[in-house]
């Protein structure tokens, strides 16, 4: 999950595929962890049982201290057939 531009955006990065990873959109509100969680559910996955989110800040520009930062979170996650991403 990401946030740019003040719009969230949750994403499930799928690995060895060329397919379109699912995503959610939340616009400007700060998506809480049910509103995360259920957006997770509507695109067929589910938090890994222990799994917590890790929140960590990037920037826009890479060595510019004045860059715009970028604030993304992620989760373990496994497709509700059990398959973990």
């Amino acid at each position: 999950m990401s946030v740019r531009d003040g719009r969230w955006r949750l994403y499930v990065a799928l690995l060895n595929t060329t397919e379109p990873w699912p995503q959610h959109g939340f616009g400007r509100s700060m998506p809480t962890f049910t509103d995360r969680t259920d957006a997770l559910s509507v695109l067929g996955f589910e938090p890994v049982p222990g799994a917590e989110w890790e929140w960590t800040e990037d920037s826009e520009t890479p060595d510019n201290l004045a860059s715009p930062v970028i604030l993304i979170a992620a989760i373990r996650v496994r497709s509700w057939l059990g398959v973990s991403v």
